[in-house]
């Protein structure tokens, strides 16, 4: 359970004493910071305790207080366990809210404020998809609420969302994977001090995103065992502080070519270097930031500045139009899926919180697949029974619910 009022201490003016304070959020949503006049620990302790007890007695009712008010109470509630991006994109969600419907008493909202929300963004040329985001957010600010206490009700749970249609998932071909990796290749030849090749080759065997690879540390790696594992980092003198999304901690695979690509990468680069694939002088300057506090978690997520730009770069060298690094991933658990590990592996490869992800936006249709199903089209104009091609795809491959495309001619 998270506590509700901390144990500060603030020192004398001569620095020669000091006394105890509690520092809390009240339930107006403003923060407190009392003094208790001592130094006696046990006290304070006992002190703090009961203020604790008396929040969570004023919480366990329903409250009145204004939307700005309410939303500021929860953010507060809620930092540090949740993402900073998160928080950010609930806030914005909820200023909206707030510029749609009035800073209100957050007893008064209701239902049709969830609707009247909706149609303000859409009017306001808000994507659905970015629509349906906000109001996830708000959603979940509700529900904590009415969990602790604070609202008898959700007033917007059953409030439906704007459809939004399914994206068409980009997957590179073989031949533009091939084409990555010979222009990456050039690029390092002509100055770059990242190693694009063996990124962008990592990012296709292993369906890892690009923070996790950028995070990545010669410790996570088991020349071994062929695994690299995808691991939080703390704040260390060698480390800097990193979250897994979702918090999937997951060991995969390497292939034996990118193991032979580790070994010659670690061989030439520098001593005192933790990542693998940030650059030495990038690092030293990282370590320079974190001791002046200038480095944030945040920050870490993505440690290489102008990333997209340098990969962009190479994608226009290979001649391809569209793409981006990320849809390294969606290739690589695309490929996965066509080499039939279920939907189930593929979930926990990819560290996916629920299987609904990898449904939606990881399950690319193949030429393969469109391949076969042209060819059932063709056999059903024929006139072929479905009994037969069933009878054929058996006799050919042992799987009644594949029909394979070479069954299906053999029947032409």
């Amino acid at each position: 359970m998270k506590e509700l009022v901390r144990l500060r201490i603030r020192p004398s003016r001569d620095k020669k004493s000091f006394r105890y304070m509690l520092d809390y959020i009240d339930q107006s949503g403003k923060r407190r910071q009392i003094s208790l006049g001592h130094s006696d620990k046990r006290r304070a302790e006992r002190q703090r305790y009961e203020k604790e007890l008396e929040l969570r007695m004023d919480v366990a009712g329903p409250i009145s207080m204004r939307l700005t008010d309410f939303f500021q109470d929860s953010l507060l509630r809620t930092k540090g366990q949740v993402r900073a991006t998160t928080l950010k994109e609930t806030a914005r969600a909820m200023r909206d809210f707030v510029e749609c419907v009035g800073d209100i008493d957050v007893q008064e909202v209701r239902y049709e404020h969830g609707e009247r929300f909706i149609q303000y963004c859409l009017a306001r040329e808000v994507t659905a998809a970015t629509v349906t985001k906000k109001v996830k957010h708000l959603k979940r600010v509700f529900q904590l609420a009415e969990d602790r206490g604070q609202l008898d009700s959700h007033p917007l749970r059953r409030l439906k969302t704007p459809k939004v249609p399914k994206r068409k998932i980009r997957v590179y071909t073989d031949q533009e994977c091939h084409s990555l990796c010979r222009m990456a290749r050039q690029y390092e030849e002509k100055g770059s001090p990242i190693r694009w090749e063996l990124l962008i080759r990592m990012g296709l065997a292993t369906g890892m995103r690009r923070g996790e690879l950028l995070n990545t540390t010669w410790r996570d790696i088991d020349f071994a065992r062929m695994t690299v594992d995808v691991a939080p980092k703390k704040d260390t003198a060698d480390t800097w502080e990193w979250h897994i999304k979702d918090t999937e901690r997951r060991t995969l695979p390497l292939t034996a070519e990118l193991v032979k690509l580790l070994v010659e990468h670690q061989m030439s680069q520098p001593e005192g270097c933790p990542y693998i694939f940030v650059p030495m002088a990038r690092y030293e300057r990282i370590q320079a930031l974190g001791r002046a506090g200038q480095w944030s978690v945040e920050k870490g997520r993505s440690p290489l500045s102008k990333f997209c730009h340098h990969f962009n770069k190479i994608r226009d060298l290979a001649g391809i139009r569209t793409g981006t690094f990320h849809d390294l991933r969606r290739t690589c658990l695309s490929n996965w899926i066509i080499q039939r590990l279920s939907l189930h592996e593929v979930k926990e490869l990819a560290g996916h919180a629920g299987i609904e992800t990898t449904e939606r936006f990881y399950l690319a249709v193949r030429k393969d697949v469109l391949d076969r199903a042209r060819a059932a089209s063709e056999a059903s104009r024929k006139g072929q029974s479905v009994a037969r091609l069933l009878r054929a795809s058996c006799e050919s491959d042992g799987d009644p619910m594949t029909l394979s495309v070479s069954a299906l001619q053999s029947e032409r």
